[in-house]
């Protein structure tokens, strides 16, 4: 088993801290550190940073922690801990980043449906809070799409996926020949190969209605775009051959 790297370390510590403290503390935790709609009374100026230690159960800390164990220290050996740190929060914020635009592309056609509709601004907050519309209002806008807009606006965002897809790409693109083992079935699958295809998944997915679970899909393609972008820049000016903590 590699040694894991001092940065890699830090995060898996700060993970399991958040981790513990959301057992122990419970809702109040999501409040303040999950990463809530901008619109919503609950978002917070830190939470595009703390979501990313945020974590929804067991199994979803577990694969998180374990994938940026696997791949995480493999690029910050070779880049240093402060290129290694600042790869993986931007593409964290990256992930984030792309889901909020989605999320707000959602809420605000609804609000403009709604204000056409001829509600005024405190009636469209009020159906953020309850639910509660007119059916004239649902026959005309679709119970689709209002839906869709009140589970945005509501959303509340956890966990280092988006990050993690990033630290994907760019393992792939430093090894693209390495051999990665998948679980079903137990077959081994090279990293250029494999991580295009997890995008894939997560973009099909995402368009679709075949989503396993609370997924944001979206989130994990922005981390993967937000890697792929700053490794093409870094390598088109040979920063890949640089450490920054030398």
């Amino acid at each position: 088993m590699r040694n894991v790297t001092e940065t890699v370390k830090h995060l898996l510590i700060i993970n399991g801290i958040f981790f513990l403290a959301t057992i122990s503390l419970g809702n109040q935790v999501y409040d303040w550190f999950a990463l809530h709609y901008p619109g919503n009374p609950k978002f917070e100026f830190w939470q595009p940073l703390t979501h990313m230690f945020m974590h929804g159960d067991i199994s979803h800390i577990f694969f998180n922690m374990f994938g940026l164990y696997m791949f995480g220290s493999p690029l910050e050996q070779m880049w240093g801990k402060q290129k290694f740190i600042f790869f993986y929060l931007s593409t964290g914020f990256g992930a984030a980043a792309l889901q909020l635009l989605l999320y707000y592309y959602q809420v605000d056609n609804v609000n403009s449906a709604l204000t056409e509709y001829g509600l005024s601004a405190p009636q469209i907050s009020n159906f953020y809070q309850t639910a509660e519309l007119p059916n004239s209002a649902i026959d005309i806008i679709g119970e689709g799409q209002l839906s869709g807009a009140f589970n945005a606006f509501r959303s509340v965002m956890v966990g280092a996926s988006g990050a993690l897809y990033g630290v994907l790409v760019g393992f792939a693109m430093l090894f693209p020949n390495a051999q990665l083992m998948l679980l079903f079935p137990p077959i081994p699958v090279k990293a250029k190969f494999l991580v295009p295809i997890l995008i894939f998944a997560d973009l099909f997915f995402g368009f679709s209605s075949y989503s396993i679970g609370p997924i944001a899909h979206f989130a994990h393609v922005g981390g993967a775009v937000t890697g792929l972008v700053m490794m093409w820049y870094w390598k088109k000016n040979q920063f890949n051959n640089n450490r920054w903590d030398l």
